[in-house]
């Protein structure tokens, strides 16, 4: 299949609509507002829902609304926005309703500004939402990804039934990169036996937000987490590079990848055995596989364009086993391959 140079905002746009989205309902907030613009013109052509909400509060929930009836639902936003979806995000992985986010993260904290980031790590695996829930949470580092991950977002929203976040970040957002828009590679999951239809041909069902029964909302909450448990031990996904023989393993997600992965490279060649580690999916972490790590090599270097988050989910799969140490940044501040080899040789 021919290549075809895009941006990412567009990229996650065409390939939500090759999943089958049936509507997206957003509001616009740079660095994603590419994603709402691409998707006006396109979605109304294919005889599919756009809809440019009022605020990101009416955005989310008319997502909700639509996941309610079986419908591939969608919507995108940044950072502060996303933060106004979080009592939404709660009651759609309660109503175990299929909904995508994608989330463009920016800089932070409060209003920031629309250099990229990955500062939302805390906002999109840990959730601000209340109650035990859980939400699907995929890192893209490519354009490539862009695309991919955001066909395993809708497959793996539909197969769980669960509300999944695609965190990318306004570099990728708005970087162009030659690639690949196939058709959606997985099979599809009939939404027939829970999708509200009012009733038709079966008993009335409703989706929950208020329980006052105890013991009904204890057995709920237990079979999510029943749920959760099958997802962490089929749907982990991670990268791993060059680690076999590493007396450093750099752990990076999203963007950050591409620097680390050339700082790794050139370290190589001048002699120092270093490797790379990444999460794909933010949760389930792949907490199993950096523990094996920590059994064969000798230090962990943790890198983020943050003040340190996913540090701490190292840290607990670690359990101590060896030093981990953080390299990062604030407000978006690009770390460059000669700073990660810097950093990576005081390390070593």
């Amino acid at each position: 299949m021919q290549k075809m140079l895009t941006k990412g905002n567009y990229a996650i746009a065409q390939a939500a609509i090759n999943a089958g989205c049936d509507g997206y309902f957003g509001y616009p907030i740079t660095p994603q507002s590419e994603i709402g613009e691409y998707l006006s013109k396109k979605m109304p052509e294919l005889g599919r829902t756009y809809v440019s909400a009022e605020s990101e509060l009416a955005a989310i929930n008319m997502v909700l609304g639509a996941c309610s009836t079986g419908k591939k639902a969608m919507t995108s936003s940044s950072s502060l926005a996303i933060a106004l979806m979080q009592e939404a995000i709660g009651f759609l992985a309660a109503d175990e309703l299929p909904a995508i986010i994608v989330s463009v993260m920016r800089a932070g904290p409060a209003l920031g500004y629309i250099y990229p980031s990955q500062g939302d790590y805390n906002q999109a695996v840990v959730g601000g939402s209340n109650g035990d829930y859980r939400t699907i949470v995929l890192a893209p580092s490519t354009v490539q990804e862009c695309v991919d991950l955001t066909y395993k977002s809708f497959y793996l929203a539909q197969k769980y039934r669960n509300p999944v976040i695609l965190l990318a970040d306004g570099m990728l957002g708005q970087m162009m990169e030659p690639v690949e828009i196939s058709d959606y590679p997985y099979p599809e999951v009939s939404p027939e036996y829970w999708a509200l239809t009012g009733a038709k041909n079966r008993e009335p069902r409703a989706i929950y937000n208020l329980e006052p029964e105890e013991e009904v909302l204890i057995n709920r909450v237990e079979k999510l987490f029943e749920k959760y448990k099958k997802i962490e031990e089929n749907e982990v996904d991670f990268e791993e590079y060059l680690t076999d023989d590493a007396d450093l393993v750099v752990i990076c997600f999203g963007s950050m990848t591409r620097n680390v992965k050339s700082a790794v490279n050139k370290c190589r060649k001048k002699g120092i055995r270093v490797g790379m580690f990444r999460p794909i999916s933010l949760w389930p972490f792949p907490a199993k596989e950096i523990l094996n790590l920590a059994q064969k090599t000798k230090k962990i270097l943790v890198v983020e364009m943050n003040m340190g988050q996913m540090i701490k989910d190292v840290k607990l799969a670690v359990n101590g086993k060896i030093s981990v140490e953080f390299y990062g940044k604030p407000v978006g501040q690009w770390l460059s391959v000669e700073e990660i080899i810097d950093k990576v040789r005081g390390e070593t």
